[in-house]
């Protein structure tokens, strides 16, 4: 062996993003196919936002096209036309995604409909429907649902009654990761960076080193309690800021990272150990709680943090869709008119 060709040699040559993988399942979080390719990541999440984003991108107007035809062809009015169209193009991106990776997408319901139950569960088996008529079954899928009362309520009935894997997203509060565990979701994804950007505007403080960042002390305490008491539901960290707050969460069930993250890690060298273990967990001072919706409602309420920021993230979601929408609605015009 050359002394260029050492174990410690290769080690320091190894990327960042390399080392995770042996932690910690690497998520694409991201709606352009591109950076999938390039970063081979296991699975990939996509939400309103990042498919917005796609949907302008000249790359994937056929996409766009594609899922206009189908809403036309389904006939309906205006608005039946345009969810029709909002869902096929979800699914027709998710699709796209799943020829790249090994694992599973997630695909979001409309966060507008994050207060009704019923309407969450109906929604997420026609996007289903959709994927299943392409050939997709939904071991390959996970539905994502706003982590309010009503959408872990949703997450619980279509696991349970339809065999439907969700991913529980939005979420900032212990007592939502609880309520979550309880109503056995597959996964959950708590948000780091969206939760640090609330203390950094609602405090005198501007910044935090990894090991002491909110975000990453709350994912922390919510992968913990779910190994401590063995509950199935996995985590998912999302929403980074910094590849600070990965580091600081390898060992993390996954990790939902963007494309300009996963850059970094991948000319990044240095050295990435787990700090999050199931052994750790076990040792942890935890006490099991039980939530129902009167628990649940109160405990999220005490956390300010967590009650703004839900409600800013299905804000921020809902206007994107709507966006979408108008934009759907500008093309599907054009195509009518045989533009």
């Amino acid at each position: 062996m050359s002394v260029s060709d050492t174990p410690d040699k290769r080690a320091k040559m190894e990327s960042a993003l390399d080392q995770l993988k042996k932690y910690t399942v690497v998520v694409a979080d991201t709606g352009d196919f591109n950076a999938i390719e390039q970063y081979k990541p296991q699975d990939a999440t996509t939400n309103p936002s990042l498919i917005l984003a796609a949907a302008k991108m000249p790359t994937y107007q056929h996409l766009l096209d594609q899922a206009i035809k189908y809403g036309i062809a389904k006939g309906g009015n205006e608005d039946e036309q345009i969810s029709n169209t909002m869902d096929k193009l979800f699914v027709n991106f998710g699709l796209e995604i799943l020829k790249k990776i090994p694992g599973r997408v997630s695909t979001e319901v409309d966060a507008r409909l994050s207060f009704d139950k019923d309407a969450m569960v109906s929604r997420a088996l026609r996007l289903i429907s959709l994927y299943e008529e392409a050939g997709v079954g939904k071991e390959r899928v996970l539905i994502k649902l706003s982590s309010t009362w009503e959408g872990i309520q949703a997450g619980r009935e279509l696991e349970e009654k339809h065999g439907v894997h969700c991913n529980m997203t939005l979420l900032f509060s212990f007592a939502q990761a609880v309520a979550c565990a309880e109503a056995h979701v597959t996964l959950i994804s708590p948000f780091v960076g969206r939760i640090l950007d609330w203390y950094k505007e609602n405090t005198d403080r501007k910044s935090y080193e990894p090991n002491e960042d909110p975000g990453v002390l709350s994912v922390t305490k919510i992968y913990n309690y779910y190994k401590k008491f063995d509950y199935p539901t996995v985590v998912m960290g999302a929403s980074f800021r910094n590849n600070g707050e990965v580091k600081a969460l390898a060992g993390c069930d996954l990790l939902t990272i963007s494309p300009a993250l996963l850059a970094e890690l991948s000319q990044d060298h240095s050295t990435v150990v787990p700090t999050l273990t199931q052994q750790g967990a076990k040792s942890c001072d935890l006490e099991k709680l039980h939530l129902d919706e009167r628990d649940f409602r109160w405990q999220h309420n005490e956390d300010r943090m967590a009650v703004e920021k839900l409600s800013d993230g299905i804000r921020k979601f809902a206007a994107d869709a709507i966006k979408l929408e108008s934009m759907i609605k500008e093309k599907m015009i054009n195509v009518k008119n045989g533009q």
